[in-house]
């Protein structure tokens, strides 16, 4: 079999403990037999990363930028108990929030569906797509805790001097405060990749915030995705035939548990952050998710949405087998060499992606599975696979549907 030729690599970026391992495994088994693989390179594991004072990551997200699709492993967000572990110089920033820092992106997320894992919400029928905004709100917060009474204000300075004051509150004895902030700029780019990605799937968008409590800052957000559907997008949605509807973000918790699925859900950064897991979970498993960062200028970044499975890299480690979930990684690539063979206009690549993922889903709807879905799944005969194995399992299904 003759392997598959690329024009322009992809960025790949390496990453952390057991999702490494089966980076590995997924590129051998699956990925360099069939395509004459051409990447570059940038790891991302968190040895490498303190190595370059995290430079590395910052390069990589530049990379992405220029060659316009990258795929990445699972990394760690060190907290204190990885700085002591792993003896580094400082406590690293999340490498997912720099590399959407940089490329201003917008995170798409949806479920996997196979046959035998029902959702728990027995209503959904087609996947739903969480839209999460990738800058700003609690990530990029500033806090402090309050000592005793006192007021609080908030203050802005412009840089000709002009000030505006807003009291928070008076204290009475201690506690905490928080200050939070957007760029009109980057809620922009995110109401634009939202529409341009409901477009492209041809689905219903929703958008959900809290202006009617929060008047100023939520409310901005309901503005300005308003004021871009009306004047960018109004025309070529009612021509694709699909909709485009705010509502406040408690409506939409009630909407979207009596719903069907089959549309899109764009929420704030923390909200999208916690429906994203909501969605996933009850869904099947996090495993189960495909996660690309898209920028508003066109530019992807495929990843697993879950973490480096530490536990399972552990016992890794100490030579005792593991049963990891590989699909949402092996999902990461295929979407990556997918969206490469789009924009190169190499059908063998976006047929190569097809195919690869129809043959993970009939592995699993075949009773082969890792044992996580065994644990969820109502198929009869269910053969659990190791980490290997199941990869394997999925590159003979491939050949099958090849021969």
């Amino acid at each position: 079999m003759d392997r598959i030729q690329m024009k322009t690599p992809l960025v790949e970026m390496d990453g952390d403990e057991m999702t490494r391992i089966l980076w590995k495994m997924i590129k051998e088994e699956l990925i360099l037999p069939f395509i004459d693989l051409k990447t570059e390179y940038y790891d991302l594991g968190l040895e490498h990363r303190d190595e370059t004072n995290d430079q590395v990551t910052i390069d990589s997200a530049n990379a992405a930028k220029r060659l316009g699709v990258a795929v990445k492993c699972a990394t760690i967000t060190p907290n204190a108990a990885r700085v002591t572990e792993y003896d580094l110089k400082e406590m690293w920033k999340s490498p997912n929030g720099t590399i959407r820092a940089i490329m201003d992106g917008t995170v798409f997320r949806s479920p996997i569906l196979v046959k035998g894992i029902r959702p728990q919400v027995r209503c959904w029928k087609k996947p739903i797509t969480i839209a999460r905004h990738a800058y700003g709100d609690v990530y990029k917060n500033a806090e402090i805790k309050v000592p005793g009474p006192g007021k609080a204000e908030l203050v802005f300075t412009g840089e000709d001097g002009t000030r505006i004051t807003e009291e928070i509150f008076t204290f009475k004895g201690p506690g905490v405060l928080q200050g939070m902030h957007n760029l009109n700029a980057s809620i922009e780019s995110f109401a634009r990749s939202c529409f341009r990605f409901a477009l492209d799937q041809g689905q219903d968008l929703w958008f959900s915030t809290k202006d009617t409590i929060s008047k100023k800052y939520d409310h901005t957000f309901k503005d300005i995705f308003e004021e871009i559907y009306e004047t960018e997008f109004r025309a070529l949605f009612e021509e694709k035939g699909i909709t485009y509807f705010y509502t406040l973000i408690d409506d939409a918790v009630a909407r979207v548990m009596k719903s069907e699925g089959g549309f899109i859900w764009a929420c704030k950064n923390y909200d999208g952050d916690v429906m994203s897991d909501m969605i996933s979970s009850a869904f099947g498993s996090l495993a189960m998710m495909t996660s690309v960062l898209v920028s508003p200028d066109g530019k992807y970044e495929y990843e697993a949405a879950h973490g480096t499975v530490q536990r399972h890299y552990y016992k890794y480690l100490k030579g005792e087998e593991t049963s990891t979930n590989s699909v949402a990684t092996i999902f990461a690539w295929t979407g990556a060499l997918r969206k490469r063979g789009e924009l190169d206009g190499i059908e063998e690549l976006q047929i190569f992606a097809n195919r690869m993922e129809q043959a993970v889903i009939e592995t699993i709807e075949s009773g082969k599975m890792t044992k996580d879905l065994a644990l969820i799944s109502e198929l009869e005969n269910i053969q659990v696979l190791n980490s290997e194995d199941f990869i394997k399992a999925v590159r003979d299904r491939y050949l099958f549907l090849v021969a």
